[in-house]
């Protein structure tokens, strides 16, 4: 007797695809309110049941909250995105390990997928990179989910804040993500998004 259930997928209500997607906004003003670090660990609980490839989960990720790590954070930030990410609450470091086929063993075990990797930088660093983008943006939609507001952004020295953050560890930047609970008078008004026909094609 088969007792594996199969979830039949639906569509979110409107409440919950305008919280993800239509009324979710980049923000760059602060509520001056902390984030909890359980949230957080809410939030990491939801990111990491994202897909990659081989389930390889290359994403590393440095919640930046204390004082001291943010005047050290702000030292490779480009000038305008300086105020923003100092009044936030947290932000958040993605990053990548290259090394990340070393955990394959565990995350894969069905197959000798760490051997796919190792030996090979150039599939190795594409892999991490573009799988860790992909979970950079699970963060974002996950944060929504829990009732965060996200302020995704690049305009910083990714040298620097690997040497100043992640040099231990071997990780390697990718973007910053700033989180907390947005005040709407820093929104900027809705930008326009390209058409179905201007951005896709069916075959």
């Amino acid at each position: 007797m088969n007792d594996i259930v199969t979830p039949t997928a639906t569509t979110l209500d409107d409440a919950a695809l305008d919280q993800l997607f239509r009324t979710a906004r980049t923000q760059n003003k602060w509520q001056d309110r902390p984030v909890p670090e359980a949230k957080l660990l809410e939030l990491y609980d939801l990111l990491k049941m994202g897909p990659t490839s081989a389930n390889a989960s290359p994403a590393r990720f440095v919640f930046v909250r204390s004082s001291e790590a943010k005047a050290k954070l702000k030292e490779s930030l480009s000038p305008g995105n300086v105020e923003k990410t100092m009044t936030a609450p947290v932000t958040v470091i993605v990053a990548h390990d290259p090394l990340f086929y070393d955990k394959l063993p565990t995350l894969f075990p069905h197959a000798d997928a760490r051997s796919w990797f190792a030996g090979n930088a150039a599939f190795s660093d594409t892999t991490a990179f573009r799988n860790g983008t992909l979970q950079g943006a699970y963060l974002i939609l996950a944060a929504r989910a829990v009732g965060l507001d996200t302020g995704a952004m690049s305009g910083f020295d990714n040298s620097k804040v690997d040497e100043l953050f992640l040099k231990e560890q071997g990780w390697k930047s990718n973007f910053l993500v700033n989180l907390g609970y947005g005040d709407p008078e820093g929104l900027f008004p809705r930008s326009p998004r390209l058409s179905f026909d201007e951005a896709a094609i069916i075959v």
